[in-house]
């Protein structure tokens, strides 16, 4: 893994919270992501898919592309990713295409996480492996995650 300290990662987390907190008040499951290129943020995103009425737009497949329109190109080896929620296998999978360097997340998936959660990338052979680091602030990611979905609830009664 990268050489952050564990206030580091922390502090690109709580930038990946925030983008979470703004999924939150759009009524978008709260997900957010970002990616940092040699220790500076250059993409943002959370998730979009309600708003944007588009099943591709999750916070780190728009982190990523954001990501290469800034940096001019599509192989991201020196980026990590910082996402609130463990990323799905599709989102896995577009760390993998990307060649992201790490990837950290806050609290895991058990039903669609692609690094461990429902399956893990990492044990296939595959052209690029990111190391993954999970548990980042993941007590604040969890209890936003459970605030949104019990706030759905309490509106579906």
């Amino acid at each position: 893994m990268s050489g952050y300290t564990n206030e580091q990662k922390e502090s690109f987390m709580r930038e990946a919270l925030r983008e979470a907190n703004k999924a939150f008040e759009l009524g978008e499951v709260p997900v957010g992501a970002v990616i940092v290129w040699e220790g500076v943020i250059v993409a943002s995103a959370h998730n979009e898919r309600e708003t944007g009425k588009n099943a591709l737009y999750h916070a780190e497949l728009l982190a990523i592309n954001e990501a290469c329109k800034k940096l001019g190109g599509w192989r991201l080896h020196k980026a990590d990713l910082f996402v609130t929620v463990e990323p799905c296998y599709m989102c896995a999978g577009a760390c993998v295409s990307a060649r992201i360097k790490n990837v950290y997340y806050g609290c895991g998936d058990t039903r669609f996480g692609g690094f461990g959660g429902v399956l893990d990338l990492r044990d296939h052979e595959l052209t690029h492996r990111p190391d993954v680091e999970g548990g980042i602030l993941e007590d604040e990611c969890a209890l936003l995650m459970r605030r949104f979905f019990l706030k759905l609830r309490e509106k579906r009664n």
